[in-house]
């Protein structure tokens, strides 16, 4: 482990396993998972267990695959919602297959291994934290590909770039800008603007659908389940493609194309605003504790 003069890891992996000892250490390590919780045909422990530990159970169980994704599931959401303690968790639980791709990259590698270790560490903590969806199989698997194509990547990089004389000069043909009609953002901003998305909608929609954010945090912040959300966001897709494939969005809408949208609009915020009002009377209406 290399270190600096003020005593922390200069390794970026070295610094990770350092705050992961930290924050998992003896009598009450914060970082805890109740295996209780999971399916009983993971093959868990039925108990509480300490990260650490938990870690430790996965490596002597390779192939206990359901038990895997369900744990990295929830490692996952919790590092996406309950704040930085978990992002070093979820790290942590990781290091073993992170250090061992950053031992493969580094064989021949003329530059600072840590480096590496800090390209892989980035990559993973970018799958952690938008790019890995969790409806999917394999969560830890995804985790586990960005972080080595991120060391791979910096690998590729070592490779001599081809010098030209003058870059202004090398592209041949026009060099007139394109008008921007394809441009998501765009179209997104046209979608709300006639109506195909909603206003309220629209920031979730370009974080999930252009931006690749993971939906949980998002779910949260809007203040409605990840399954309603992902049914919401589905039933935009297939507005947007209606629109496109009409050319609205490219083109110019008729006086009975834009009213017929304002309708649409106006329905479904009276459905929304009912689901909310049916809500609120849900909670009203609990008796209160004796």
């Amino acid at each position: 482990m290399s270190v600096s003069d003020t005593g922390w890891p200069t390794s970026a992996l070295d610094a990770a396993a350092t705050a992961f000892a930290a924050l998992t250490c003896e009598p009450d390590p914060p970082l805890v998972l109740d295996c209780a919780a999971f399916d009983t045909d993971t093959g868990l422990p039925r108990q509480v267990m300490p990260l650490p530990a938990l870690r430790d159970w996965l490596l002597r169980h390779s192939r206990a695959y359901t038990a895997r994704d369900e744990v990295w599931r929830e490692v996952i959401r919790r590092a996406r919602l309950d704040g930085p303690h978990w992002v070093v968790g979820a790290v942590g639980m990781a290091l073993p297959a992170l250090r061992q791709y950053a031992a493969r990259l580094c064989e021949g590698y003329d530059g600072d291994p840590a480096d590496v270790d800090a390209e892989i560490l980035t990559g993973f903590l970018t799958a952690l934290r938008d790019r890995v969806d969790l409806a999917k199989d394999a969560p830890y698997a995804g985790l586990c590909r960005a972080a080595w194509r991120a060391g791979y990547e910096l690998r590729l990089r070592q490779r001599e770039y081809c010098p030209v004389e003058d870059i202004e000069h090398v592209a041949a043909g026009p060099r007139t800008p394109k008008a921007p009609y394809g441009h998501p953002d765009l179209l997104v901003r046209r979608a709300v603007t006639l109506g195909v998305l909603d206003p309220e909608d629209e920031q979730a929609y370009i974080d999930v659908r252009l931006g690749h954010r993971a939906i949980e945090p998002i779910a949260a912040a809007v203040g409605i389940t990840v399954d309603a959300l992902r049914m919401r966001l589905a039933r935009i897709d297939v507005r947007i493609a209606e629109a496109l494939a009409g050319g609205l969005l490219t083109g110019a809408a008729s006086p009975q194309d834009l009213a017929h949208l304002r309708i649409q609009a106006r329905r479904r915020a009276q459905r929304r605003a009912g689901c909310a009002g049916a809500a609120c009377r849900d909670i009203t209406s609990v008796p209160a504790a004796a």
